[in-house]
């Protein structure tokens, strides 16, 4: 993790305001998307669920 943090500190000001502020629309249009997308799926969240139970399982036995 310290790498990580090491290299986002280099990366200041790698993006136009202009840049970010595109970046920041995409994130936000890319969740909405993604959240429609989960919702209009159960089967999704199921077997999500299950696969967490399944490691959470797993770590405790």
């Amino acid at each position: 993790m310290a790498e990580r943090n090491a290299l986002e500190k280099l990366d200041i000001g790698a993006l136009s305001p202009e840049q970010q502020e595109k970046l920041h629309h995409f994130k936000i249009k890319t969740r909405i998307a993604n959240e429609k997308y989960l919702r209009s799926h159960p089967e999704v969240e199921m077997l999500l669920s299950d696969f967490l139970r399944y490691s959470v399982f797993a770590l405790c036995s």
